[in-house]
């Protein structure tokens, strides 16, 4: 696909394991040659973890992206008036933040960037990351996967064994979803096997 002329809002929340997965995703629609627009949540843009700082993360989505970060509501919000976003990704999607896009919840840039895409009729792919996506979870997964415009990167269990209740999202199958959900599509298989432990 040529990503040419098409802007993609980037969204991150505290799933910090998973960053150092995204951050290459960023880059491939970069050398695509899309716009990206990052957004950060607040844990995203104050917390430091054993993955790395946060003066880290925001470097690199600087860097990669051309662009500054979106990291409140106030500069979350004009994304639906001015329609800027031809596409947005939460990628991870944590379960906290699953939870409140299931119920209608607005307390952070990424959810409000989630609310404007929507309130526009356009795309919103999520990438979910959570230990809790078959518990307490499971119903908020279920309430999305029937919203208009909403659509997921395939994900799976990435630790039955320890973690049975955890879903991740396959990562580098980012774009490929936000080229579906562009085309109206869901990109298929959605429920894959991601790793198995023996």
């Amino acid at each position: 696909m040529n990503w040419h002329g098409i802007t993609v809002g980037y969204a991150l929340t505290g799933s910090h394991c998973t960053l150092p997965e995204i951050m290459p995703q960023i880059k491939r629609f970069v050398d695509a040659g899309a716009n990206v627009v990052p957004i950060a949540s607040h844990t995203v843009m104050t917390t430091d973890t054993r993955f790395g700082s946060t003066e880290h993360w925001q470097t690199q989505l600087r860097e990669l992206t051309g662009n500054e970060i979106i990291s409140s509501i106030v500069d979350a919000e004009p994304l639906g008036p001015s329609k800027k976003l031809d596409v947005l990704t939460i990628a991870p999607c944590t379960g906290n933040t699953t939870s409140k896009l299931a119920n209608a919840q607005t307390d952070s840039p990424v959810l409000m960037a989630a609310k404007a895409q929507m309130r526009n009729g356009r795309p919103l792919v999520l990438a979910i990351s959570t230990n809790d996506g078959l518990g307490l979870n499971a119903a908020n997964i279920a309430k999305l996967l029937v919203v208009k415009n909403i659509y997921f990167v395939p994900f799976g269990q990435d630790n039955p064994q320890a973690k049975p209740n955890s879903l991740v999202a396959r990562m580098d199958l980012v774009i490929d979803a936000c080229e579906a959900a562009l085309q109206g599509t869901q990109l298929q298989p959605m429920i894959i096997e991601r790793f198995q432990y023996a």
